[in-house]
């Protein structure tokens, strides 16, 4: 076998956050596992299915723990690597924190894939590490059928500074950092029908950090926060929408989406976890009569190394929409707004 020519994106039945387990199975599998106990220093745990756990320290200080790795939806392993890295910093900033360390997590398939190119995975992660300010001291390696890459990252923040996805209030407005589509681009790449400036787009978001989480948080007026990822803009908001016991609402025609994603969803070009995100949590979600199943896709379209989804009070959202703008986020848009109604989300 030439492992020096090998397409990574088809070595994986899957790739980037379309991997993860669908929020019915995950679900399932978290229904009896212990909550915080005892353990009364633990602020965030399984409770809400949040971006990353907390454990106050001190009055001062917060940490902030969290693990993301998934396999390639690029053939390029310095891209890899980037997008990888990128994705598993975003929850510390999800939390508003900031990270201070990383740790690499490595699954690769021995005989299929050349060291060399194991080294370009770790060196695109560790590239996006140095530009968030942090080391990678570590990690863990295995031989493993497809590969997989990843970080666990450790972050801090003040206690007064955590944004949970639970903190939403009635009548807060809603904030998307960034435009939507990468799992429909990521389909259309393992096809071969993915233009040249659509996969250059489509780095330009995954690669971006989400450091402006950090700067949010300082914000009294920013009240939940959460990343958009693997389950969707609808499966995210509907986190954010049980954890905080309202109903959002979602303006379809006001969502960011990539330049090419309505095409490339009309055409087919869509990942299962789409339609797995759909069947999961379908049931509480209302949607406007009339709404075609490519556009429903783009809901539920699995987010890789997505933007974050933030409620801030209704009188600053304009405000703080252009600080978010100003920051290199040129996706940005308000979006909805919660309400007092049941934990569910409404797309009008």
């Amino acid at each position: 076998m030439d492992t020096h020519n090998v397409r990574l994106s088809h070595l994986s039945h899957g790739g980037g956050c379309g991997c993860k387990l669908a929020p019915a199975v995950l679900q399932q599998l978290l229904s009896e596992q212990p909550t915080a106990g005892p353990f009364t220093q633990l602020l965030v745990g399984t409770e809400t299915a949040d971006d990353a756990a907390v454990w106050q320290l001190n009055d001062e200080t917060c940490i902030i723990a969290t693990t993301d790795f998934f396999m390639p939806m690029v053939d390029d392993p310095g891209d890899f690597g980037r997008i990888a890295a990128t994705n598993a910093i975003s929850d510390v900033y999800a939390m508003g924190g900031r990270p201070i360390m990383a740790l690499a997590i490595l699954g690769m398939p021995l005989g299929k894939i050349a060291p060399a190119t194991v080294r370009e995975i770790l060196r695109g992660g560790a590239s996006i590490c140095a530009e968030a300010g942090i080391p990678v001291a570590g990690g863990h390696s295995i031989d493993c059928p497809e590969p997989v890459y990843g970080l666990a990252v450790i972050g801090t923040a003040r206690p007064g500074e955590i944004r949970r996805n639970s903190g939403a209030r009635a009548g807060d407005a809603l904030i998307l950092t960034k435009a939507l589509g990468v799992g429909i681009y990521s389909a259309a790449f393992k096809k071969d029908a993915l233009s040249s400036n659509a996969y250059e787009e489509m780095m330009s978001s995954v690669t971006l950090l989400n450091r402006i989480g950090a700067e949010l948080a300082q914000n009294p007026a920013v009240h939940a926060i959460t990343d958009v990822t693997g389950f969707g803009i609808l499966g995210h908001g509907l986190e954010m929408a049980r954890g905080s016991e309202l109903t959002l609402t979602i303006d379809r025609d006001r969502l960011p989406l990539f330049s090419e994603a309505v095409s490339l969803a009309q055409k087919g070009y869509v990942t299962g976890a789409s339609t797995r995100n759909w069947d999961s949590y379908g049931d509480s979600i209302v949607l406007p009569e009339g709404l075609e199943v490519w556009q429903r896709q783009l809901l539920t379209d699995p987010q890789t190394s997505g933007g974050l989804l933030v409620a801030c009070a209704p009188d600053q959202a304009e405000q703080i929409l252009g600080s978010i703008v100003e920051a290199g986020y040129r996706s940005a848009q308000i979006v909805g707004h919660a309400e007092e109604g049941p934990a569910q989300v409404r797309v009008i």
